[in-house]
């Protein structure tokens, strides 16, 4: 079951980070951009987050957010590209709730007028195929990163 995600849910997306960015949290000391960017301040105007929920219990999220030039999030593009931020408990991966999640998650994007979404992936992550299913192409490379852009009207 998917459902909308909330303010109630800060706690689980702030866990959820660590999962979704563990490869820069090793550099997190050495990075201008602290991992807290994605859910600091949560509930912002267009802040959108859905759960997925097993047997009552959270096992995955996935929620975008727009960031300034100012600050922005590693997968930035622009001010009006969302980024998207993914993630499911390691023992709950490869069941198809990546899908779901990203699925309604760039539905309710288009609902909200975007026209695309952004995220940042580690180059060498077996995710990078599960975005190109989904519509990402590569945008930008830096460092040992991706930049990878969907386009929402296409889908």
């Amino acid at each position: 079951m998917i459902r909308n995600g909330g303010q109630q849910d800060v706690p689980f997306l702030r866990a959820m980070l660590r999962h979704a960015y563990h490869w820069h949290v090793n550099r997190l000391d050495d990075s201008e951009i602290p991992i807290s960017r994605y859910v600091e301040g949560w509930w912002r105007p267009g802040d959108t987050a859905v759960v997925a929920l097993e047997g009552g219990h959270p096992i995955g999220a996935a929620w975008f957010r727009t960031f300034p030039p100012e600050a922005p999030g590693w997968g930035f593009v622009d001010e009006q590209t969302p980024e998207l931020t993914i993630a499911v408990v390691p023992a709950r991966r490869e069941h198809g709730i990546g899908k779901q999640l990203l699925e309604e998650l760039a539905a309710r994007a288009r609902d909200a007028g975007h026209s695309r979404l952004s995220l940042s992936v580690q180059r060498e992550s077996p995710a990078v195929g599960f975005y190109e299913r989904h519509g990402f192409t590569v945008h930008d490379e830096r460092d040992d990163a991706f930049t990878m852009v969907a386009d929402l009207d296409a889908g």
